[in-house]
């Protein structure tokens, strides 16, 4: 296993993405979402993940979008989200140490979080 480090650069960003997404697409709960669901067209989407992520941990301007709209439609559950977490986690503490880690986690909590409120109030039920 590579030394854990702190997030600091644009490649550590990438690292991070990379590596969580490639998770998430195996997974046997939330990958059907994003692969057959969603037909994610990762070549696409990896970048606009980067700029997302280099925007909230390092400071730079480069993400331009609304990440809420996009999974309105997906029909996800509380368990999505849950997961989504984990395997986010779990990947920060694989890789990384430090503040920017720590920092990347409470963030992903706070945008699960912030997802699952925004889709119960939508949930006419």
């Amino acid at each position: 296993m590579e030394k854990r480090k702190p997030i600091e650069t644009r490649e550590d960003i990438q690292l991070l993405v990379d590596s969580f997404y490639a998770k998430v697409r195996k997974d046997g709960l939330i990958g059907p979402i994003f692969n057959d669901v969603a037909k994610v067209n990762w070549d696409e989407h990896l970048p606009k993940l980067y700029n997302f992520w280099a925007d909230l941990l390092l400071g730079e301007d480069t993400y331009r979008g609304r990440p809420f709209p996009p999974h309105m439609k997906l029909n996800l559950q509380h368990g999505h989200f849950e997961r989504w977490l984990r395997l986010f986690t779990e990947t920060v503490d694989e890789h990384f140490i430090g503040l920017k880690a720590s920092e990347a986690k409470a963030r992903a909590l706070r945008i699960a979080r912030n997802f699952m409120i925004n889709l119960s109030l939508l949930d006419p039920s």
